[in-house]
């Protein structure tokens, strides 16, 4: 893909940018691929925008998955119609969902749990406001990050039911550890998970309440949609970035966002710095983006807070940037990219049409 701005001199970078033309046709496929829309639930953490969930709901997309409050707010606004946060509630969160799920009355409202403690004080705080709580248990498949161990899933639950105002509505089994390159294997262990949700869902069936899934993400979702009938999230996939295509090279989706920078010096006859440091871009991935065009012909150096050192590799010296010239990396790991910035320029067509609102990279907007 051609990553180049109509007059890109005009613009300050760094900068976040989203190709509108290529988020569309990103959607489009991911509809097509899960076939039923209404097993869609996205997640909105990797664009945080109010114009791309805007774009989903006007697609026949309802539901949402969220990490925090502030893009719970978001999803409201865009006009979602069920929200999970998919984050666990506590503390003074609780009190913000109460708050939230007061001033959307109209929106099917979910929180998540896979604290005991928690789940108890959100029961006492919804009987002292007469209302009730609808939630999802946190199920810890084996990435180990948050999340009830399967084997305790049922423990939980048990204790769970004995508690006021709050009712059990779903079980949400992130998959994130399986990054699987092979779709074969993929779609091999992907299986041995659906076998242990579906089993769990049955155990539960039994104890009086039925409960509905949601599971995977990018790179697992079409497994999960030939597997089951569960609720699938994929997130990443309408941006895209080149950690997730480099990886899984089989899904197809294109990278929509990127972060226009220039060449600022020629610090010596080998190296070239750009003006995009790790104030720029998400700096958890080893390799935390390429060069458009130039990806297997530079190597980094260096990265610092306002400075990214590459020089060209052996073979390629001839085509190294010119001072001030514009260039275009794609990053490895999108989403807290898209929360460095306040916005994003659109571009479609190789023109700028006009700025996105990064909305919910704030902490807190409303509640």
């Amino acid at each position: 893909m051609d990553y180049k701005i109509e007059n890109s001199e005009a613009y300050v970078t760094p900068a976040l940018v989203y190709y509108e033309d290529v988020i569309d046709r990103n959607i489009q496929r991911a509809l097509k691929e899960v076939g039923d829309k209404s097993l869609l639930w996205p997640h909105v953490k990797s664009h945080k925008t109010l114009e791309i969930v805007s774009k989903l709901v006007a697609q026949g997309v309802t539901k949402f998955k969220c990490a925090t409050i502030s893009e719970c707010e978001m999803a409201a606004m865009a006009g979602a119609k069920s929200i999970l946060l998919a984050y666990p509630a506590l503390g003074p969160n609780l009190d913000r969902f109460l708050n939230i799920q007061k001033a959307f009355p109209n929106i099917h409202w979910y929180a998540l749990f896979d604290s005991m403690e928690s789940l108890n004080t959100m029961s006492l705080k919804a009987s002292l406001l007469n209302c009730d709580v609808d939630y999802f248990i946190d199920v810890n498949v084996g990435l180990n990050r948050t999340g009830v161990i399967a084997n305790k899933v049922i423990e939980f639950v048990k204790e769970a039911l004995t508690l006021s105002h709050i009712r059990l509505k779903g079980l949400h089994c992130y998959d994130g550890h399986n990054g699987i390159s092979d779709p074969n294997e993929r779609l091999k262990a992907i299986e041995k998970l659906v076998i242990l949700e579906n089993d769990l869902v049955e155990k539960i069936k039994k104890l009086g309440v039925d409960v509905f899934v949601i599971s995977g993400g990018t790179p697992e979702f079409p497994c999960y949609r030939k597997l089951s009938n569960f609720f699938v999230s994929p997130g990443t996939l309408f941006l895209q970035d080149y950690g997730y295509k480099n990886l899984f090279k089989d899904m197809g989706y294109e990278c929509a966002a990127c972060v226009m920078t220039r060449v600022i010096s020629h610090p010596n006859e080998e190296n070239f710095t750009l003006d995009c440091g790790t104030k720029a871009i998400a700096s958890d991935p080893a390799i935390r983006g390429v060069i458009a065009g130039l990806e297997d012909k530079t190597e980094t150096v260096l990265q610092n807070e306002e400075h990214w050192v590459f020089k060209m590799k052996t073979g390629f010296e001839h085509l190294k940037p010119k001072v001030g010239e514009v260039l275009y990396v794609i990053p490895t790991h999108v989403c807290p990219t898209s929360a460095l910035y306040p916005y994003a320029l659109v571009v479609k067509d190789h023109k700028v049409t006009g700025s996105w609102q990064i909305f919910a990279r704030n902490r807190k907007v409303l509640f």
